[in-house]
Parts: structure tokens; sequence; C-alpha cells
């Protein structure tokens, strides 16, 4: 009886970044084009720079917990430097298990294997770790909490 409901959205819009204009990005191009093939990156005080050390040396032997927004309220917790030697399809099932959530293992080539859950479970995550002995607590770095 009547019209039909109309249904509203349930979402806001999300704020769009700001992006810099294209012009602005090709000045800056520019500007380290006329440095010259030369040119050292030193610091000020006349100190050649630094070599870059890789990822794997400056954080080897640490398990990193992250969250990554995804949109909306989803987001994603992923958990990466797990020991190799260690079963993951095992941790991650037995997560999902006890966090009630989704996960995949991610295969990446400079990372290794990735275990990604779904949803912020970050200090589950790392509490699961210590509870069944995978690592110490001071070896787990819970990052953006």
């Amino acid at each position: 009886p009547g019209a039909p409901h109309k249904r509203r959205a349930r979402f806001t819009r999300t704020h769009q970044p700001h992006r810099t204009p294209r012009a602005l990005v090709l000045v800056m191009a520019d500007d380290l084009s006329n440095l010259g093939p030369n040119f050292d990156f030193a610091d000020d005080d006349g100190a050649p720079a630094k070599e870059k050390q890789s990822a794997d040396s400056v954080q080897s032997g640490y398990i990193h917990i992250r969250t990554q927004q995804r949109n909306g309220r989803k987001s994603l917790t992923t958990v990466q430097g797990v020991n190799p030697k260690i079963n993951k399809k095992v941790i991650l099932k037995e997560c999902k298990k006890k966090f009630n959530c989704n996960g995949t293992i991610v295969d990446d080539p400079e990372l290794g294997d990735i275990i990604q859950l779904q949803g912020d479970q970050r200090k589950l995550v790392a509490q699961f770790l210590i509870d069944e002995k995978i690592a110490k607590k001071d070896v787990i770095k819970v990052h953006g909490s």
C-alpha cells in the first residue's frame, strides 16, 4: 500500500586525499635533474651519505603486527616476520577459529609469508603468539596502538 520506501545511503563519502598538480611534479623533477650527474647527496656537515640498510637487516628477528585500513570501517591485520620453520597454515587456522574472522597467507618475494586477518586483531594476535610460545613478548612489535 502506497509508494515504495526509499533506502538511505548508510555511509557518508570519505575525504579524498589532496593530489599534487602535475605541473608541480614536473617542476620538482626538473630541479633534481639540474643538480648534475656527479652531485653527492651528503649531509650538511660534509659527511658522505650513509649506506642504506635493507629492511631485513634492520628488522630481522622481529614479528611485526600491523593494521591496514580498507574501505569504510573495514581493516586488515598483517603479521610478518614469523619464523619460516613454523607452519603458518596452522597459526592461521587457529587464529581464524579463536578470533572468529577470515584470513589468508600472502607470499611476498621480499618479506616472505605474511598472515592476513580480517578486522583489527593486533592485540589478540600478539597475545596468541605469546600464549602459544611461538614468540616472546620482546620480539613482537605491535604497530599503531
